[in-house]
């Protein structure tokens, strides 16, 4: 089932950027198992974000990954943790399983998605 048809200028509100993961941390606190992580958005700077991706990546496979955001969500907190965008992926049909959305190629980090 879709959800409801939008206008144009509502997916225009949208700020999808390009990003590198810099760091990654076990998110302890967290309910779900999840992944602190830092990414760097060239111009935008670095933003923190939470994501429940530990189901198929290692930390350590994560770093350098160019990866998805919306970058103009408002803060939020989740445990003790501020996240400051939504790092986008697939869910699994289980949706425990979620698949990091990325560029095919490289591309300079904070490009926007349109």
């Amino acid at each position: 089932m879709t959800k409801p048809e939008i206008a144009w200028s509502d997916f225009e509100k949208i700020d999808i950027r390009v990003g590198t993961i810099i760091s990654v941390n076990d998110f302890e606190k967290a309910r779900n198992p999840s992944y602190q992580l830092e990414i760097d958005f060239g111009d935008l700077g670095i933003k923190k974000s939470s994501a429940q991706i530990t189901a198929l990546y290692q930390k350590e496979d994560l770093i350098g990954k160019q990866i998805l955001a919306v970058v103009n969500f408002p803060k939020k907190q989740i445990a003790n943790f501020f996240s400051e965008c939504l790092v986008l992926g697939v869910y699994g049909e289980n949706k425990s399983e979620v698949t990091l959305l990325s560029p095919s190629l490289p591309v300079k980090n904070g490009l926007e998605v349109g």
